[in-house]
């Protein structure tokens, strides 16, 4: 078996999901030495309460190059998104910055395997992760043939992703590798950031700061897939461990309640996407009272079929 760690990268305003999610790791999982967590370094304060001895907290900074600063929220008059100034790209957001950070964590981690873990995430049921991220070859999930040539965010991620890897030929419809509760191999993505150096002659955070508009699950994905040594390593699966609201309709506690009833045995976590403005006390009152009864919410039978009308695709 190989070592597990856990890792998120968060920011100020989604602490309340953060909470509900170590709250949900404290009491359901198992298999896993350490929790990075890497978020701005003014919010290291905001987050210093989640810190324990499974728990890191780990300011930005650290894994950031020098020529790559925060613009300090004082002086961000005009966007109302966080800001970093470079000497040597164009300024980018926080979303950016977040993906640098997931990949910079997996190359830091003592651990072998990482289980990458957003803030719009929760465990409801007992999980062992180190027996499904730490066995001989890493769980890939993939959704096959699910990107089309028109799609207008994973299409153009995917031909950004081609370009920062050096892959020729791409045809469509592709595969999706965008989930939630992935795991990542520290051999692998360091393969992947030295793919990128050959492919564009640049450190691969500058090259992904020069291109911006990218998705580090895709572009893991998709290393490994056209890695021949890499995918003998991993264990290509299309079932997700996670149950996921990827809509921008925001659910009630019935709806939530619903969801967690559809998941399937093999599904231990819930992901409603922050974009869905679902309240946070919703999803922590239906967490709450199934860790109560350490089993899922049970509902009545005609509220099956409306279960899974809330299980819905990735926006395409």
């Amino acid at each position: 078996m190989h070592s597990v760690a856990l890792l998120t990268a968060s920011y100020a305003k989604d602490i309340e999901r953060f909470s509900l999610l170590s709250e949900s790791i404290d009491t359901w999982l198992t298999g896993y030495t350490r929790h990075y967590v890497l978020v701005n370094d003014e919010d290291v304060p905001l987050f210093e309460r989640f810190a324990s001895d499974k728990r890191i907290i780990v300011p930005a900074s650290r894994y950031l190059p020098k020529w790559l600063f925060a613009l300090p929220p004082a002086l961000q008059f005009i966007s109302k998104r966080r800001v970093w100034l470079s000497l040597l790209s164009s300024p980018v957001h926080g979303w950016h910055i977040q993906q640098i950070l997931k990949i910079a964590g997996v190359l830091n981690a003592p651990e072998q395997r990482v289980c990458i873990l957003d803030s719009d995430n929760l465990f409801f049921r007992e999980f062992d992760v180190g027996q499904y991220a730490g066995a001989e070859k890493t769980p890939l999930f993939v959704t096959p043939k699910d990107i089309g040539a028109d799609h207008p965010l994973h299409g153009l991620w995917l031909r950004t992703v081609d370009q920062l890897l050096g892959i020729k030929n791409r045809s469509f419809p592709a595969d999706d590798y965008v989930g939630n509760a992935l795991v990542w191999d520290k051999d692998a993505a360091r393969a992947m950031t030295a793919a990128i150096k050959s492919a564009t002659g640049l450190n691969w955070v500058l090259a992904l700061c020069r291109k911006k508009k990218f998705s580090e699950y895709l572009m893991y994905g998709h290393f490994v897939a056209n890695s021949p040594a890499h995918l003998a390593a991993h264990r290509v699966t299309e079932d997700s461990i996670a149950v996921s609201h990827w809509d921008d309709t925001p659910l009630d506690r019935p709806a939530i309640e619903a969801m967690m009833c559809a998941a399937s045995p093999e599904q231990v976590a819930l992901c409603i996407q922050s974009y869905s403005s679902t309240s946070v006390d919703d999803i922590r009152d239906v967490f709450r009272l199934s860790s109560r009864d350490r089993r899922a919410p049970s509902l009545a039978p005609d509220h099956v079929d409306e279960a899974a009308a809330f299980v819905v695709p990735k926006a395409r």
